[in-house]
C-alpha cells in the first residue's frame, strides 16, 4: 500500500512595528500626529517628553504662513508678550543625531525637528514644526535636485505639486512623524497674525500632549485611549 505524507509548513511573517500616536490638545483644536519607527531616536524622545507631560501649555512661538509653525521651547509656558522664544531646550537632555531618510520628505503635514547651525545637523532635544508649505513646479523641484544633489521620486514630485511642502529642507532636518487629523487646525495656526520673530499676537498653546494607546483612520471607527 502506498501512502503519501503531506507536510504543511507555516512560515510566520514577521510582524510589522506598530506606530505610536501623539494628541496635541491647542487652543485652537487637535493636531494627531504619527511618529515614524524609521527614525527611533527622535520617536522614543518625544514619546518620553510627552508622557512626562513637557508639552502641557507650551507656545507655537513661531509661526510662517505657507512655511510652518514651530512648538516645543520650555521657555514659553510662562514668556511675556515681549519675550524673544526659541533658544529653550529640554534640561538633561543631549542634542538627537539625525536621522535622514530619503523616503521621508517635507511634505506638508510631516513632523520635524528644529536645530540650530551646528555642522553634524543634530536636533533639537524638544522643538519641532509642522510643515504646512506651498506647492512647487518641476522647474523648481529641478533647481533644486541641482543645488541638494537630491533625487526626487515621481511619487514625491507629485507630493510636492498637489500637496505642497517644503522641499528646500530635505536632507537638512529630521522628518520623524506626519499629521494624521487636524489638517485644518494647522491651516488655522498658520494663519494667525503673528509680531516680531515670527511670534503670534495671540498665544497658541499646546493645553495637554497625551500619547495614545489605539488609533484608527476614518475608515473605520477612531478609538482613542490616554497613557
Amino acid at each position: 500500500m502506498l501512502m503519501t505524507l503531506c507536510f504543511s509548513i507555516a512560515i510566520a511573517k514577521p510582524k510589522k512595528e506598530k506606530n505610536t500616536y501623539v494628541k496635541f490638545q491647542t487652543t485652537k483644536g487637535d493636531l494627531i500626529l504619527k511618529l515614524y519607527n524609521e527614525t527611533p531616536k527622535h520617536r522614543d524622545n518625544m514619546i518620553e517628553l510627552v508622557k512626562g507631560g513637557f508639552y502641557d501649555s507650551i507656545l507655537f512661538h513661531r509661526v510662517i504662513k505657507n512655511f510652518m509653525i514651530q512648538g516645543g521651547d520650555p521657555e514659553s509656558k510662562k514668556a511675556n508678550a515681549q519675550q524673544t522664544l526659541g533658544n529653550g531646550e529640554a534640561p538633561n537632555r543631549n542634542l538627537i543625531p539625525a536621522e535622514f531618510n530619503p523616503n521621508l520628505i517635507h511634505r506638508k503635514g510631516v513632523l520635524a525637528a528644529a536645530r540650530d547651525n551646528n555642522p553634524a545637523k543634530s536636533s533639537s532635544n524638544c522643538q519641532f514644526y509642522i510643515v504646512q508649505g506651498r506647492t512647487f513646479k518641476d522647474t523648481d523641484l529641478d533647481m533644486m535636485e541641482q543645488r541638494s544633489g537630491w533625487k526626487y521620486t515621481a511619487e514625491q514630485r507629485n507630493a510636492y505639486k498637489t500637496i505642497g511642502g517644503t522641499p528646500h529642507l530635505d536632507n537638512n532636518y529630521t522628518v520623524y512623524g506626519e499629521l494624521v487629523n487636524g489638517f485644518e487646525v494647522l491651516d488655522a495656526i498658520a494663519s494667525v497674525k503673528t509680531g516680531a520673530a515670527d511670534r503670534p499676537e495671540q498665544d497658541v498653546r499646546i493645553t495637554k500632549a497625551v500619547v495614545l494607546k489605539k488609533y484608527k483612520t476614518k475608515k473605520s471607527k477612531c478609538l482613542f485611549f490616554n497613557f
